[in-house]
């Protein structure tokens, strides 16, 4: 599944360089960005919320836990927060900036442009690098993180558990999984754009 993937994810990557160099503007960025990308992910969520509807189980379980379903995302939330504090004070950065960033939570397509709206470009990079590579590691390490614990990877994941590293996730780690994982991704991209601009707005 992983090599699937990654392969596609080089195909992408080909393409878009041959757009934007070889034949120039035959795909208008704008058009990928906005359309294909938004359809492609409205597709794989009503595909997810389908398997989980006809899931009686997963629901079963979704209501016997409660707010309890509540302690992943908040921990996982904490836990990424804690993480920019330490690598704010190891890199040399601004404690409240680094902190900003790791609150997207894995979701690059929003901290980017928040942190770039509120900080300024270099940290919007950050903030796009830091948390595209969350959600790439997620991908390629799940199969690592199921050997120390199936939830690793929600945690690893963060927001991005509710849509593109979902299925990877429960194919992985088992269908046990997938409430847990997509209520924790669907918390944490709530949080996500509050958490970055208040951080954000303590530099």
């Amino acid at each position: 599944m992983i090599k699937y993937i990654l392969l596609v994810l080089i195909v992408g990557v080909v393409l878009g360089y041959v757009n934007n160099n070889v034949v120039v503007g035959v795909v208008p960025a704008g058009w990928v960005n906005v359309y294909l990308f938004n359809v492609a992910l409205l597709v794989l969520l009503f595909v997810m919320g389908l398997a989980f509807g006809i899931d009686k189980e997963a629901v079963g379980k979704l209501k016997a836990r409660g707010l309890r379903i509540l302690i992943i995302p908040v921990v996982v939330a904490l836990g990424s927060v804690l993480g920019g504090l330490v690598g704010g004070l190891i890199f040399g950065l601004n404690v409240f900036g680094s902190m900003a960033v790791t609150a997207g939570f894995g979701w690059y397509t929003v901290t980017g442009p928040l942190l770039t709206q509120a900080l300024g470009s270099q940290w919007g990079a950050l903030g796009f690098t830091a948390n595209f590579l969350r959600e790439l590691l997620t991908i390629v390490l799940v199969s690592v993180w199921v050997r120390v614990d199936k939830f690793g990877a929600v945690a690893s994941g963060g927001a991005t558990t509710m849509d593109t590293t979902l299925p990877v996730i429960v194919r992985y780690c088992g269908s046990d999984v997938l409430v847990a994982a997509f209520s924790s991704g669907f918390v944490l991209s709530m949080l996500a754009p509050f958490m970055v601009l208040a951080f954000a707005s303590l530099m």
